[in-house]
């Protein structure tokens, strides 16, 4: 049985885009399948040093998230650190170092934790929702490589500390920002069971990755110098 189910694991990519039946959450993310890089890119993410996306609102909401010359081994694991760092009218409000890895047979992003330094007043106030895939804690699918529409799946595996999870709602996604307009895009909706009722939707340009976090849009992307 073990060996089926690697086999259809590994064929994955290979099998054209269908409607996804299954309408729970799975946590069965094939983990042990996987052998990990830190740099790496599927359609809608890109894990390479140097990559940055901003993200604005017409309120002075900010998002910067970069992807650092930096790496951080979580378990076996080495992962790529990026930053994401938000602000208000210029002030940060939250700076959290995600751990990243990609998988090499599937091209999916996985998620391996995040330390989070949350601010008021310019002072740091707490680091609520920080956690690493280690012990009770797995590694959860930032992006997958294989893109189901109506798939659904954790992002965060972290029991009573963070379990945000994502559904694929659709891939046909047109949406104009400051950055340009983009088509084809991936649309996906995020709860959590530590947070029921709250529902946020993202979007994602194929080559580009993510251009609209609820009312926050992409104003510029493309890579920094070192």
């Amino acid at each position: 049985m073990k060996t089926i189910r690697l086999l259809a694991f590994l064929l994955l990519p290979l099998v054209p885009m269908v409607i996804a039946q299954n309408k729970s959450f799975t946590d069965d993310l094939m983990f042990d399948s996987c052998s990990f890089a830190s740099t790496g890119r599927n359609r809608y993410f890109i894990l390479e040093p140097g990559y940055q996306l901003v993200l604005e609102n017409k309120k002075g909401g900010r998002l910067v998230v970069t992807v650092l010359d930096q790496t951080k081994r979580v378990g076996n694991v080495e992962t790529r650190i990026v930053e994401e760092n938000e602000s208000e009218n210029g002030k940060t409000t939250e700076v959290s170092r995600n751990f990243f890895a990609f998988c090499r047979e599937t091209s999916s992003v996985y998620y391996f934790g995040e330390e989070v330094d949350i601010y008021k007043n310019g002072q740091i106030e707490k680091h609520e929702g920080a956690w690493t895939a280690e012990g009770p804690n797995k590694a959860g699918i930032a992006m997958p490589g294989l893109i189901l529409v109506g798939s659904r799946y954790y992002q965060e595996l972290a029991p009573g500390v963070a379990m945000d999870r994502a559904e694929i709602i659709s891939l046909s996604e047109t949406r104009q920002t400051p950055a340009g307009s983009f088509k084809n895009c991936l649309k996906t909706e995020e709860s959590s069971p530590l947070e029921l009722g709250t529902r946020e939707f993202k979007y994602y340009a194929p080559g580009i990755g993510l251009i609209q976090d609820e009312n926050l849009s992409l104003t510029k992307y493309g890579y920094i110098k070192k």
